[in-house]
Formats: C-alpha cells, structure tokens, sequence
C-alpha cells in the first residue's frame, strides 16, 4: 500500500489573494516545488483535492480548470516536483460526495491508488480540509489558523513538510 499527501491547491500549492479563473492566475508560494519535490524523495504520493465551485457558479469551466492544473503541474515539473494526480469537485450548491469537508475525493483516490490513509496526511488551509482528512482517516495539517481538530498547525506547506518528514 501507498503513503500519500492530499494537499488542498487553493491557499497551499498557490496564493489565494485573489480567484483562480485562468492559467495566468496561479502564483505558486516560493516553496511549493521544494516541499513537494522533498515529498516525492521520501516516496510519497502526492494528490490534489479542491474545491472548485467556481465551475458550477459559471466564473470558469472544466477547461478553463485543466488548463490551470496542466500549467501548475508543469511548472511543479520543471522545478522536479511531481503531481501524482489530482480530485476536483465543480459543485458550490449541489449535494455531493466530493465537496470537502466531506472525504470522497480523498477516498476516491485513496482506491485507485492503493492508499493506506492511516500513513497519509491531509494538508489544508480550510476547516473543511481538516474535516476532510479526519473523515478519511488521515492525518491532518492546518496552515494558517489553528483549528482545534487538526492533528498539527503550521504557517505553510514547507513547514507541513518537516512534520510529514519527522514522521517518516
């Protein structure tokens, strides 16, 4: 079985000052390819799980989303950071199993990859990250502001990394 990081995009991967609508609104953090590239070198998978309900609320479209993902795996690539895959839920309004805080896209991928959960870690600025993780049987990294249900609480991704490191 596989140990994987589920790494929320929006606020982890890339800053989140403002909406992520197109390729050339992506700004990864400074350390983004390093963290992850340090992640692949301990044998982790790395997946992304996010929420995109921008789709269903019409500001961009699942083509608009594939083109932002392609940029930022490739420029991951470039820097030797690797995306094993990545779970995006389109719905805002619609009840469904993908949209964080609930688990599916982490236990979707969980399955198509032979995941072992209890070995992975969620990774999230959100609550419903947390909440997310916790569900899936994770365990959990909050960055930004503390949330009491987190396993650990950390300033950002580079930060989530040595704790993931210290536990390999």
């Amino acid at each position: 079985m596989n140990k994987a990081v589920f790494l929320d995009r929006d606020g982890v991967i890339n800053s989140y000052d403002k909406p992520v609508n197109k390729a050339d609104d992506l700004e990864l953090y400074p350390w983004t390819s390093e963290s992850i590239k340090r992640l692949n070198n301990a044998g982790y998978k790395i997946y992304v799980v996010t929420n995109q309900g921008g789709i269903e609320c019409g500001y961009f479209t699942d083509n608009d989303l594939d083109s932002i993902h392609n940029y930022m795996t490739e420029r991951l690539k470039a820097d030797g950071a690797k995306i094993d895959d990545i779970e995006y839920c389109p719905h805002f309004k619609k009840d469904c199993s993908c949209r964080k805080p609930k688990p599916g896209m982490i236990t979707k991928l969980a399955k198509k990859y032979d995941v072992n959960l209890k070995n992975s870690f969620m990774v999230g600025d959100r609550d419903s990250d947390v909440i997310a993780g916790n569900k899936a049987g994770c365990k959990t990294i909050k960055i930004g502001a503390k949330f009491p249900q987190a396993d650990y609480s950390v300033e950002d991704l580079s930060d989530a990394t040595d704790i993931i490191l210290d536990h390999h």
